[in-house]
């Protein structure tokens, strides 16, 4: 229990206890002017229900002022809950966008990879071709040149007659 309601039922107790106690001097009959007229009542009856009066008008406010409060809190938290539905919907919706663009960055970079795969194998075939080229024009220039080198030799060199042997 929280102090103050402690405090509370302790000081209604001590008045219950108070009017129990003195419960015959409140209903003993006083003359009581009301500034209009005088009445003859028990004043301790009369303060009592004043009292009374007062401690439930006191209740009242306080269910009122609850209840209102209450009703703040509930708004609040409504609009809290809207308001975090509008960032999460907001959230998914840049998650949507990121998405898209992460999609289509992927698609450019695969279709910059494919052109460059594809310059990479022309040039590769044309390098090729030009090595096959250097290659054959290099293999016919040493065939020319070892069958000249054959040619002189031959020139320089007697005949050889079909039953020498080396």
């Amino acid at each position: 229990m929280k102090l103050r309601t402690l405090l509370l039922v302790l000081f209604i107790l001590f008045i219950a206890g108070f009017v129990a106690l003195n419960f015959e001097q409140i209903l003993q009959p006083t003359a009581l002017n009301f500034g209009f007229t005088q009445v003859q009542a028990p004043m301790g009856l009369v303060l009592l229900g004043m009292l009374a009066l007062v401690l439930v008008v006191f209740l009242a406010a306080l269910v009122y002022y609850q209840t209102l409060h209450l009703m703040e809190v509930r708004r609040i938290t409504r609009e809290a809950a809207d308001q975090r539905l509008l960032a999460d919907k907001a959230e998914a919706s840049r998650f949507t966008e990121l998405r898209q663009y992460l999609q289509t960055e992927l698609q450019a970079t695969t279709a910059r990879e494919q052109a460059l795969s594809e310059k990479v194998h022309t040039k590769l075939d044309q390098v090729q071709a030009a090595l096959t080229q250097v290659i054959e024009q290099t293999g016919n220039g040493l065939s020319a040149s070892v069958g000249e080198l054959e040619d002189r030799l031959e020139r320089q060199l007697p005949p050889r007659h079909s039953g020498d042997h080396l």
